[in-house]
């Protein structure tokens, strides 16, 4: 193995339980400053083939789609009756893609054997775990700028399917949901898909955390389903920030606020006000219950007084 294939994104154990409550522990891709400049230069070049065949549904890592979009449509589906939701959680998703199939799909477009070398290059690059190298067969780098188009790619199989069907859905990335109006159509939508993952995608679904939802019981994106409770709109809900949205700023509050981090009044308020106006926007569709956002400022407001006595 020579040193560039050594030093092509070099991997790093990452714990995902950080950034995802109840995640498992993933592999975070690293490359290297080259490696990242020639990854995204071939995403954009791959962008142009692929991007206008994507369906409008899939919202995750393209231009001019982001996360409002997918909840927005969400909503809308679920207050136009769609209220039985096929809730599917790919099992790791970025550790068990195929690299066949991924390779197969680019093939079809762009007959480039340079391209294509350099993405098996990269995807089959070895993973640095505890000093030793493990050659990868599957899966893609989380961290590499090239990978967020190649999940388009593969999972674009799975929207072309959901609309034969003529279904009401959404995709952000991995993270994908189904609208039906009955429980039987939503079990059967739920079991075709299984099925069609598996056979044709080779993706396994996490079982314990996949099923079918009621608006009350369902979160996307950080967000839940709640009923307006105003008069003459029986059965239409509105978005609000889910508790662990909640829990993951109080953390972040009392984080910039201890004591041992040698940072200046001026350093620490502002920092406080790029997590609070950082937060707010992400969550600007959401009904925000200002006692709810009162009630975290003085919680924060105390503890930062608290340790500065």
């Amino acid at each position: 193995m020579n040193e560039r294939t050594r030093r092509v994104n070099v991997w790093e154990t990452f714990n995902w339980e950080n950034r995802k409550a109840g995640g498992l522990a993933g592999l975070l891709g690293v490359p290297t400053v080259i490696d990242r400049w020639l990854q995204q230069a071939v995403s954009q070049q791959l962008a142009a083939y692929f991007e206008l065949d994507f369906e409008s549904c899939s919202y995750g890592f393209r231009p001019k789609k982001n996360t409002h979009q997918a909840l927005l449509q969400s909503l809308s589906y679920i207050n136009e009756g769609y209220q039985d939701i096929v809730d599917i959680d790919l099992k790791g998703f970025f550790d068990e893609v195929p690299h066949y199939k991924v390779l197969q799909l680019i093939y079809n477009k762009v007959k480039c054997s340079t391209t294509l070398h350099l993405i098996r290059k990269w995807l089959q690059a070895p993973i640095l775990i505890d000093g030793r190298l493990h050659r990868r067969r599957k899966g893609l780098p989380q961290g590499s700028p090239l990978s967020p188009l190649l999940s388009n790619i593969l999972l674009d199989i799975l929207d072309k399917e959901l609309e034969r069907l003529e279904l009401k859905w959404i995709r952000y990335a991995d993270d994908f949901s189904i609208y039906t109006k009955s429980k039987a159509e939503a079990r059967k939508i739920g079991n075709h898909i299984y099925v069609f993952l598996r056979d044709k995608l080779a993706l396994p679904i996490n079982k314990e955390k996949s099923g079918i939802r009621r608006p009350t019981t369902f979160k996307l994106l950080g967000h839940k389903f709640v009923p307006t409770y105003k008069k003459g709109e029986k059965g239409k809900y509105q978005l609000v920030a889910s508790k662990s949205s909640w829990e993951s700023l109080k953390r972040k509050l009392k984080s910039a606020t201890k004591k041992t981090k040698p940072q200046s009044l001026r350093e620490r308020l502002r920092k406080l006000r790029e997590i609070y106006l950082g937060w707010i926007n992400y969550y600007r569709l959401a009904r925000l219950y200002m006692a709810r956002l009162e009630e975290t400022r003085k919680e924060a407001q105390e503890l930062h007084q608290v340790r500065y006595k």
